[in-house]
């Protein structure tokens, strides 16, 4: 399971995330799209994990695979 798939398991938009962790919504989607991984203080983290329900291992992995899934994209595209 990729970020989005993380976010969108819990019900919430992009939008709604970003103001629950006080972060830009075009952090959540950098994150999303696989441009970026997550770098937040320790209590963002933590009310993120709380949010999509998972531990920090599985937002890594799923961080991960966000990255490695955009690559693919781009290699496909370019």
């Amino acid at each position: 399971m990729d970020m989005k798939e993380l976010r969108q398991k819990t019900g919430l938009k992009a939008e709604e995330v970003a103001v629950k962790l006080d972060i830009a919504v075009s952090t959540v989607r950098n994150w999303e799209q696989g441009r970026t991984l997550p770098k937040m203080r320790v209590d963002q983290f933590a009310s993120l994990c709380k949010l999509y329900g998972c531990t920090i291992e599985e937002l890594e992995l799923s961080a991960r695979r966000s990255i490695d899934k955009d690559g693919k994209d781009n290699k496909s595209t370019g």
